[in-house]
């Protein structure tokens, strides 16, 4: 049952962004941007958790969870070091996946031979 919610909601967010790729003018950059900031503002707010809770990784592996893991690193970083923890928290809260995503891009610019557009 829990692969069946987080296909679920994780195919929902998905969904929303193919929607607003075919349906608006907006670029792709423009709706990663608004997934991590709507993820950020429904994780300050306490919304998100409650998806999180109910979907697993289909609420955490889209964009807004990544803008999910920020808000409350931030929020526990504000409460242990105060407001210092504005700054320090959403980076410490996403170390490893950071972490992941930059030894990834390494590792494919060492695999891939880069290519120019034209």
């Amino acid at each position: 049952m829990d692969y069946l919610k987080a296909f679920l909601i994780g195919g929902l967010i998905c969904l929303i962004g193919q929607i607003l790729i075919d349906k608006t003018k907006l670029t792709p950059a423009r709706i990663l941007v608004t997934y991590l900031v709507v993820g950020i503002i429904l994780g300050a707010i306490g919304v998100y958790q409650p998806l999180v809770d109910f979907a697993g990784a289909g609420a955490t592996v889209p964009l807004t969870g990544f803008g999910n893991n920020l808000a409350k690193g931030v929020k526990e970083a504000v409460q242990q070091d105060g407001f210092l923890g504005i700054f320090t928290g959403g980076l410490k809260a996403a170390a490893g996946g950071i972490t992941a995503a930059v030894v990834a891009g390494f590792l494919c610019s060492l695999i891939f031979k880069p290519k120019d557009k034209n």
